[in-house]
């Protein structure tokens, strides 16, 4: 019998496309998945700061000595309120806590027990406490530095700031005492005194005005206790402090912190630092803080970056609870 060639029907066709469809859904599905694959590993390597593939973050170091600022570690949310820091001089923590009217400061608010000066003698101190670099200096000697610090970090962000330097009568570099240029960190950086460096006779006047967000003090070298008693320089505290805590700058968010620039009879140069702010409840902390602690935790409350070794410090976050 001859055999009939059978021509494809329409059924045939249909089955056909089916069995195509299925087959080509099988293979997107699979690519599907190897795509999924591939971008979740991706997407972990990128996420993972540790393990293959991973790239940890890298905080910006200091070149050449020169402080370079890293984004604050902490809330972009800073307190209303002034910023207010006194350097007081040469005074052990024992010594300094003995006289009464800042051992009253220290019972009615925050003080570290724990807290040290990183050099001796006085100038790389400050210069720790403005831009968290010493810059190799290891005197008191005059030093044009680079453009910097703390004040030129405000002022390129916009946030008002004033040093009150106390007997400063011409200028920051030709003043005679017992005004001194090397506490005054400020007229440093950039070979040049800044207009926002003032006489502490215009502090009065602010503090019942527009008090500036960051606001800096240096008695002269009688009432620091450098040149004079601790008795002086209790008492100086004793007619200063009192007018900052009645100022709306402090009394609505502000803080002041209160502390010695290093220990000149003290082997480990602890010095104290108290922490005056409204609600504060009294207490003490002895984990270990530096000038370096309190500059990060200024810069993190003006909301600027870190500059310099800030930027590893432990701040005083334990002592604004």
């Amino acid at each position: 019998m001859a055999r009939v060639k059978r021509t494809p029907g329409r059924s045939d066709v249909t089955s056909r496309r089916g069995a195509d469809s299925w087959t080509m859904t099988r293979a997107a599905r699979r690519l599907l998945t190897v795509c999924a694959v591939v971008v979740l590993g991706v997407a972990c390597g990128q996420g993972s700061g540790g393990g293959n593939g991973g790239t940890a973050a890298q905080t910006p170091q200091a070149r050449g000595g020169r402080p370079v600022a890293s984004p604050s570690p902490t809330s972009s949310v800073t307190p209303a309120g002034s910023v207010f820091v006194i350097v007081m001089e040469n005074r052990t923590y024992a010594e300094a806590m003995d006289q009464p009217y800042t051992a009253s400061l220290a019972s009615q608010f925050a003080v570290a027990t724990s807290y040290y000066a990183v050099s001796h003698p006085s100038l790389p101190n400050y210069l720790a406490l403005t831009s968290g670099s010493m810059w190799g200096i290891k005197d008191d000697d005059y030093h044009s530095l680079p453009e910097g610090g703390i004040g030129h970090q405000l002022t390129q962000q916009g946030v008002s700031w004033r040093a009150y330097m106390e007997s400063m009568t011409a200028g920051c570099r030709d003043s005679p005492p017992p005004y001194a240029v090397k506490h005054n960190p400020f007229v440093y950086y950039g070979g040049a005194c800044p207009s926002n460096v003032v006489p502490l006779t215009a502090l009065d006047a602010d503090l019942a005005g527009s008090t500036p967000r960051f606001v800096w003090i240096t008695p002269n070298l009688c009432n620091d206790g450098h040149d004079c008693s601790s008795q002086v320089a209790d008492a100086f505290l004793r007619g200063l402090v009192p007018k900052i805590l009645a100022s709306e700058a402090w009394r609505t968010g502000g803080v002041l912190f209160l502390t010695w620039d290093e220990s000149e009879s003290g082997s480990d140069n602890r010095v104290p630092l108290i922490v005056a702010s409204k609600d504060l409840t009294v207490h003490s902390t002895s984990r270990r803080h530096d000038h370096y602690s309190l500059l990060a935790t200024v810069e993190d409350r003006l909301g600027v970056p870190r500059l310099g070794a800030a930027q590893q410090a432990d701040p005083l976050g334990e002592l604004l609870a």
